[in-house]
């Protein structure tokens, strides 16, 4: 499999190959060790997952070259960082929250049979409404972008890293 590896790496741009393949191939070495204790199934996920990320990664880094994108650019970064991650509680909260919406329809279908008359529309108040929603849409997410932004040169992110009862150098 390491074989297959390197002659995937040729995939990747030369110049990306000369400066990361040497670090690829002994962090694939290392994470195929771990996985020749498992069983046969977990083997094949391995070398497929591993495949296809070669196969992903090169056309990314020739489509970067292509396009003139930089790597330190975080505005056509569209790459979610793999040091973020989710709680595991983000399902079970997201859920709630779908629920909770699509009881509100329902209740809002229930009171429009109930009040509503096809004479009385809102229908003439929903352009003001939805450009008012984007708008607040679009103003929250420029805030959360700022404020992530920042916390990311700041280095806070690394606050996760430290370990208490540790010396860090």
């Amino acid at each position: 499999m390491t074989l297959l590896y390197r002659f995937l790496l040729y995939l990747y741009p030369p110049s990306h190959r000369r400066e990361y393949a040497e670090e690829m191939i002994a962090v694939f070495r290392d994470a195929q060790a771990d996985v020749r204790r498992g069983g046969f199934r977990e083997r094949i996920s391995f070398r497929t997952r591993e495949t296809v990320g070669l196969l992903t990664g090169g056309l990314q880094e020739h489509l970067r070259i292509f396009s003139g994108r930089s790597p330190m650019n975080s505005f056509t970064r569209c790459d979610m960082r793999p040091e973020f991650r989710f709680p595991k509680s983000t399902v079970l909260l997201m859920s709630v929250i779908f629920g909770g919406v699509i009881v509100a329809m329902r209740e809002a279908s229930a009171v429009q049979a109930k009040y509503g008359s096809a004479s009385d529309s809102m229908w003439h108040t929903f352009p003001g409404f939805a450009g008012w929603t984007f708008a607040f849409a679009l103003v929250t997410v420029a805030i959360v972008w700022v404020i992530l932004f920042a916390l990311g040169r700041t280095g806070v992110h690394r606050l996760a890293n430290i370990q208490p009862g540790l010396k860090q150098k």
